[in-house]
Protein backbone atom coordinates (compact mmCIF):
# COMPACT_ATOMS: atom_id res chain seq x y z
CA UNK A 1 0.00 0.00 0.00
CA UNK A 2 1.35 3.58 -1.34
CA UNK A 3 0.46 6.65 0.56
CA UNK A 4 2.00 9.69 0.94
CA UNK A 5 3.11 8.93 3.89
CA UNK A 6 5.07 5.72 2.86
CA UNK A 7 6.43 7.49 0.72
CA UNK A 8 7.75 10.33 3.03
CA UNK A 9 9.17 8.16 5.27
CA UNK A 10 10.48 5.04 3.33
CA UNK A 11 8.49 2.46 4.85
CA UNK A 12 6.30 -0.74 3.55
CA UNK A 13 2.92 0.30 5.47
CA UNK A 14 1.55 3.81 6.84
CA UNK A 15 1.76 2.77 10.25
CA UNK A 16 3.48 4.34 12.66
CA UNK A 17 4.16 3.49 16.48
CA UNK A 18 3.92 6.56 18.42
CA UNK A 19 5.96 8.47 21.01
CA UNK A 20 4.96 6.91 24.50
CA UNK A 21 7.34 7.35 28.21
CA UNK A 22 8.91 4.33 29.05
CA UNK A 23 7.46 2.00 25.96
CA UNK A 24 9.25 3.60 23.07
CA UNK A 25 12.55 1.88 23.70
CA UNK A 26 14.68 0.30 20.89
CA UNK A 27 13.48 -2.88 21.25
CA UNK A 28 9.73 -2.10 20.27
CA UNK A 29 11.26 0.83 17.51
CA UNK A 30 12.98 -2.03 16.05
CA UNK A 31 10.60 -4.47 15.64
CA UNK A 32 7.58 -2.15 14.30
CA UNK A 33 10.47 -0.48 11.70
CA UNK A 34 11.35 -4.27 10.73
CA UNK A 35 7.46 -5.23 10.54
CA UNK A 36 6.90 -2.22 7.54
CA UNK A 37 6.30 0.87 9.67
CA UNK A 38 7.61 3.16 11.26
CA UNK A 39 8.99 2.59 15.09
CA UNK A 40 9.88 5.49 17.11
CA UNK A 41 12.39 5.71 19.99
CA UNK A 42 10.59 7.83 22.88
CA UNK A 43 13.22 11.33 23.81
CA UNK A 44 12.61 12.07 26.88
CA UNK A 45 12.59 8.78 28.25
CA UNK A 46 16.29 9.07 28.10
CA UNK A 47 17.28 11.08 30.88
CA UNK A 48 20.27 12.99 29.33
CA UNK A 49 21.08 13.25 25.32
CA UNK A 50 24.31 10.74 25.69
CA UNK A 51 21.70 8.25 26.88
CA UNK A 52 19.38 9.24 23.55
CA UNK A 53 22.34 8.79 21.74
CA UNK A 54 22.97 5.15 22.88
CA UNK A 55 19.38 4.03 22.52
CA UNK A 56 19.39 5.11 18.80
CA UNK A 57 23.06 3.12 18.41
CA UNK A 58 20.82 0.13 20.29
CA UNK A 59 18.21 0.68 17.81
CA UNK A 60 20.60 0.59 14.91
CA UNK A 61 21.67 -2.22 15.88
CA UNK A 62 18.29 -4.29 15.64
CA UNK A 63 16.93 -2.64 12.34
CA UNK A 64 18.77 -1.30 8.97
CA UNK A 65 15.11 -0.16 8.21
CA UNK A 66 13.92 3.48 8.87
CA UNK A 67 12.35 4.88 12.39
CA UNK A 68 12.13 7.57 14.53
CA UNK A 69 12.70 9.43 17.52
CA UNK A 70 9.69 11.70 19.42
CA UNK A 71 10.76 14.71 20.76
CA UNK A 72 7.98 16.04 23.50
CA UNK A 73 8.59 19.77 23.82
CA UNK A 74 7.06 20.45 27.28
CA UNK A 75 6.27 23.50 29.57
CA UNK A 76 8.66 23.91 32.19
CA UNK A 77 10.69 25.97 34.07
CA UNK A 78 13.86 23.62 34.23
CA UNK A 79 13.77 22.67 30.26
CA UNK A 80 15.25 19.39 29.34
CA UNK A 81 18.41 19.55 26.87
CA UNK A 82 16.64 19.86 23.27
CA UNK A 83 19.59 21.47 21.79
CA UNK A 84 21.62 18.53 22.61
CA UNK A 85 19.03 15.89 22.10
CA UNK A 86 18.65 17.35 18.08
CA UNK A 87 21.92 16.98 18.07
CA UNK A 88 21.99 13.41 19.23
CA UNK A 89 19.60 12.49 16.65
CA UNK A 90 21.69 14.27 13.98
CA UNK A 91 24.54 12.59 14.96
CA UNK A 92 22.90 9.37 15.21
CA UNK A 93 21.66 9.44 11.39
CA UNK A 94 18.12 9.73 12.75
CA UNK A 95 16.14 11.17 9.62
CA UNK A 96 12.62 10.50 11.15
CA UNK A 97 11.38 12.75 13.99
CA UNK A 98 7.92 12.90 15.69
CA UNK A 99 7.17 15.91 17.92
CA UNK A 100 4.68 16.85 20.42
CA UNK A 101 3.57 19.44 23.20
CA UNK A 102 4.57 22.16 22.37
CA UNK A 103 5.52 23.70 18.76
CA UNK A 104 8.21 23.00 17.90
CA UNK A 105 9.02 26.18 15.70
CA UNK A 106 12.11 27.31 17.52
CA UNK A 107 14.27 23.61 16.50
CA UNK A 108 12.78 23.33 13.21
CA UNK A 109 15.68 25.24 11.55
CA UNK A 110 18.38 22.64 12.96
CA UNK A 111 16.00 19.73 11.94
CA UNK A 112 15.16 20.43 8.73
CA UNK A 113 19.12 21.74 8.02
CA UNK A 114 20.02 17.97 8.96
CA UNK A 115 17.22 16.70 6.33
CA UNK A 116 14.70 15.10 9.29
CA UNK A 117 11.09 14.76 7.93
CA UNK A 118 9.01 16.04 11.00
CA UNK A 119 5.80 14.88 11.80
CA UNK A 120 4.04 17.09 14.57
CA UNK A 121 1.12 15.31 16.58
CA UNK A 122 -1.86 17.72 16.86
CA UNK A 123 -5.35 17.56 19.00
CA UNK A 124 -6.82 20.16 16.63
CA UNK A 125 -7.34 21.54 13.13
CA UNK A 126 -5.59 24.58 13.85
CA UNK A 127 -2.91 23.14 15.50
CA UNK A 128 -1.97 21.51 12.45
CA UNK A 129 -2.25 24.07 10.11
CA UNK A 130 0.30 25.69 12.68
CA UNK A 131 2.07 22.74 12.66
CA UNK A 132 2.36 23.33 8.53
CA UNK A 133 3.36 26.98 7.96
CA UNK A 134 6.34 26.06 10.39
CA UNK A 135 7.50 23.24 7.79
CA UNK A 136 6.37 20.18 9.11
CA UNK A 137 6.33 17.64 6.81
CA UNK A 138 3.45 15.98 7.96
CA UNK A 139 1.35 15.45 11.56
CA UNK A 140 -0.62 13.44 13.40
CA UNK A 141 -4.04 14.20 14.12
CA UNK A 142 -5.13 13.23 17.39
CA UNK A 143 -8.61 12.41 18.48
CA UNK A 144 -10.64 12.88 21.67
CA UNK A 145 -10.18 8.41 21.90
CA UNK A 146 -6.57 8.79 22.31
CA UNK A 147 -5.12 8.08 25.16
CA UNK A 148 -2.45 10.46 26.86
CA UNK A 149 -2.96 14.16 26.44
CA UNK A 150 -6.30 14.75 23.95
CA UNK A 151 -5.93 18.59 24.55
CA UNK A 152 -9.11 20.53 25.27
CA UNK A 153 -11.43 20.62 22.54
CA UNK A 154 -13.17 17.18 22.80
CA UNK A 155 -13.38 16.66 18.84
CA UNK A 156 -13.13 12.60 17.91
CA UNK A 157 -11.77 11.15 15.11
CA UNK A 158 -14.89 11.14 13.13
CA UNK A 159 -14.93 14.74 12.71
CA UNK A 160 -11.28 15.96 13.12
CA UNK A 161 -10.22 13.81 10.15
CA UNK A 162 -12.34 15.15 7.69
CA UNK A 163 -11.54 18.71 8.95
CA UNK A 164 -7.83 18.15 8.56
CA UNK A 165 -8.89 16.74 5.62
CA UNK A 166 -10.42 19.57 4.02
CA UNK A 167 -7.74 22.61 5.54
CA UNK A 168 -4.05 20.78 5.43
CA UNK A 169 -2.11 20.49 2.09
CA UNK A 170 0.41 18.15 3.59
CA UNK A 171 -0.21 13.99 4.40
CA UNK A 172 -1.43 13.15 7.54
CA UNK A 173 -2.14 9.77 10.09
CA UNK A 174 -5.51 9.05 12.57
CA UNK A 175 -4.28 8.90 15.80
CA UNK A 176 -6.69 7.89 19.33
CA UNK A 177 -8.62 4.97 18.23
CA UNK A 178 -6.36 3.51 16.07
CA UNK A 179 -6.51 -0.90 16.30
CA UNK A 180 -6.45 -2.74 13.59
CA UNK A 181 -7.38 -2.54 9.72
CA UNK A 182 -10.77 -1.10 10.41
CA UNK A 183 -9.22 1.33 12.02
CA UNK A 184 -6.62 2.40 9.08
CA UNK A 185 -9.20 2.25 6.34
CA UNK A 186 -11.67 4.03 8.16
CA UNK A 187 -9.34 6.82 8.53
CA UNK A 188 -7.75 6.78 4.55
CA UNK A 189 -11.56 7.11 3.94
CA UNK A 190 -11.65 10.15 6.04
CA UNK A 191 -8.83 12.14 4.67
CA UNK A 192 -5.83 10.36 6.33
CA UNK A 193 -2.35 8.97 4.33
CA UNK A 194 -1.76 6.03 7.38
CA UNK A 195 -2.66 5.48 11.02
CA UNK A 196 0.00 5.78 14.02
CA UNK A 197 -0.94 3.22 17.05
CA UNK A 198 0.30 4.24 20.61
CA UNK A 199 -1.83 1.82 22.89
CA UNK A 200 -1.81 -0.81 20.60
CA UNK A 201 1.79 -1.40 20.51
CA UNK A 202 2.19 -1.65 24.28
CA UNK A 203 0.67 -4.83 23.76
CA UNK A 204 2.73 -6.17 21.68
CA UNK A 205 5.21 -8.83 22.54
CA UNK A 206 8.39 -6.98 21.70
CA UNK A 207 7.25 -3.70 23.84
CA UNK A 208 9.90 -3.56 27.19
CA UNK A 209 7.01 -3.15 29.54
CA UNK A 210 5.93 -5.56 32.47
CA UNK A 211 3.53 -8.18 31.43
CA UNK A 212 0.85 -6.85 34.34
CA UNK A 213 0.89 -3.53 31.55
CA UNK A 214 -0.47 -5.42 28.87
CA UNK A 215 -2.87 -8.05 30.44
CA UNK A 216 -4.24 -5.16 31.64
CA UNK A 217 -5.21 -3.25 28.29
CA UNK A 218 -6.19 -7.01 27.32
CA UNK A 219 -8.54 -6.99 30.66
CA UNK A 220 -10.00 -3.20 29.61
CA UNK A 221 -13.18 -2.30 28.20
CA UNK A 222 -13.86 1.26 26.07
CA UNK A 223 -15.01 1.80 29.61
CA UNK A 224 -12.31 1.82 31.52
CA UNK A 225 -10.42 4.74 30.57
CA UNK A 226 -10.68 8.64 32.55
CA UNK A 227 -10.01 12.18 31.73
CA UNK A 228 -7.85 13.05 34.68
CA UNK A 229 -6.13 16.75 35.23
CA UNK A 230 -9.07 18.67 33.10
CA UNK A 231 -9.06 21.32 36.21
CA UNK A 232 -5.44 21.98 35.14
CA UNK A 233 -5.73 22.09 31.70
CA UNK A 234 -3.37 19.31 31.11
CA UNK A 235 -6.07 16.93 30.28
CA UNK A 236 -4.86 12.96 30.05
CA UNK A 237 -6.63 9.78 29.28
CA UNK A 238 -5.59 7.20 31.56
CA UNK A 239 -6.62 3.38 32.77
CA UNK A 240 -8.69 3.76 35.69
CA UNK A 241 -7.04 2.17 38.71
CA UNK A 242 -6.29 3.34 41.80
CA UNK A 243 -4.73 6.09 42.04
CA UNK A 244 -6.56 7.67 39.37
CA UNK A 245 -9.71 7.59 42.22
CA UNK A 246 -7.84 9.64 44.00
CA UNK A 247 -6.96 11.66 41.52
CA UNK A 248 -10.92 12.15 40.65
CA UNK A 249 -11.38 12.76 44.10
CA UNK A 250 -9.30 15.41 44.91
CA UNK A 251 -10.38 17.29 41.95
CA UNK A 252 -13.83 17.37 42.68
CA UNK A 253 -13.47 18.46 46.25
CA UNK A 254 -10.76 20.82 45.25
CA UNK A 255 -12.42 22.04 42.10
CA UNK A 256 -10.82 25.32 40.91
CA UNK A 257 -8.61 25.26 43.96
CA UNK A 258 -6.70 22.23 42.58
CA UNK A 259 -2.90 22.87 42.36
CA UNK A 260 -0.76 20.13 40.60
CA UNK A 261 1.31 19.72 43.83
CA UNK A 262 -2.19 17.89 45.01
CA UNK A 263 -1.99 14.93 43.14
CA UNK A 264 1.72 14.97 42.32
CA UNK A 265 2.44 11.64 44.14
CA UNK A 266 -0.15 9.66 41.66
CA UNK A 267 1.33 11.26 38.68
CA UNK A 268 4.78 12.72 38.91
CA UNK A 269 7.90 9.56 38.46
CA UNK A 270 5.51 6.62 38.24
CA UNK A 271 6.14 5.60 35.15
CA UNK A 272 9.02 3.02 36.06
CA UNK A 273 7.24 1.76 38.92
CA UNK A 274 4.05 1.23 36.64
CA UNK A 275 5.94 0.28 33.14
CA UNK A 276 9.27 -1.75 34.35
CA UNK A 277 7.63 -3.12 37.83
CA UNK A 278 4.08 -3.60 36.76
CA UNK A 279 2.55 -1.91 40.23
CA UNK A 280 -0.66 -1.19 38.49
CA UNK A 281 -2.13 0.72 41.32
CA UNK A 282 1.03 3.02 42.06
CA UNK A 283 -0.24 6.06 39.79
CA UNK A 284 -1.77 7.21 36.49
CA UNK A 285 -0.68 6.18 33.10
CA UNK A 286 -1.91 7.33 29.56
CA UNK A 287 -3.93 4.45 28.09
CA UNK A 288 -6.46 4.93 24.61
CA UNK A 289 -10.75 4.06 25.19
CA UNK A 290 -8.96 1.34 21.89
CA UNK A 291 -8.15 -0.64 24.82
CA UNK A 292 -11.68 -2.37 24.43
CA UNK A 293 -10.98 -3.38 20.69
CA UNK A 294 -7.53 -5.07 22.04
CA UNK A 295 -7.56 -8.61 23.00
CA UNK A 296 -4.36 -10.41 22.49
CA UNK A 297 -0.65 -9.73 22.63
CA UNK A 298 1.36 -10.33 19.29
CA UNK A 299 4.57 -9.87 17.79
CA UNK A 300 4.76 -6.78 15.90
CA UNK A 301 5.11 -8.34 12.84
CA UNK A 302 1.86 -10.64 13.11
CA UNK A 303 -0.02 -7.52 14.04
CA UNK A 304 0.99 -5.46 11.22
CA UNK A 305 0.78 -7.88 8.64
CA UNK A 306 -2.09 -8.84 9.98
CA UNK A 307 -3.82 -4.98 9.87
CA UNK A 308 -2.26 -4.51 6.41
CA UNK A 309 -3.71 -8.29 5.04
CA UNK A 310 -7.34 -7.62 6.51
CA UNK A 311 -7.59 -4.05 5.10
CA UNK A 312 -6.63 -5.15 1.62
CA UNK A 313 -9.40 -7.29 2.14
CA UNK A 314 -11.64 -4.29 3.48
CA UNK A 315 -11.11 -2.80 0.44
CA UNK A 316 -11.17 -5.48 -2.17
CA UNK A 317 -14.59 -7.54 -1.09
CA UNK A 318 -16.44 -5.77 1.54
CA UNK A 319 -16.42 -2.22 0.49
CA UNK A 320 -16.37 -3.43 -3.46
CA UNK A 321 -18.90 -5.12 -2.96
CA UNK A 322 -21.39 -2.32 -1.92
CA UNK A 323 -21.14 -1.25 -5.80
Amino acid sequence: MKTRITELFGIQHPIIQGGMHFVGLAELAAAVSNAGGLGTITGLTQRSPADLANEIARCHDMTDKPFAVNLTFLPTVSSPDYPGYIKAIIEGGVKHVETAGRSPEKYMPALKDAGIKVIHKCTSVRHALKAQSIGCDAVSVDGFECGGHPGEDDIPNMILLPRAADELEIPFVASGGMADARSLVAAMALGAEGMNMGTRFIATQEAPVHDNVKQAIVAASELDTRLVMRPLRNTERVLNNAAVERIIEKEQRLGKDLQFSDIIDEVAGVYPRIMQEGDMEVGAWSCGMVAGLIHDVPTCEQLISGIMRDAEQLIRQRLAGFL
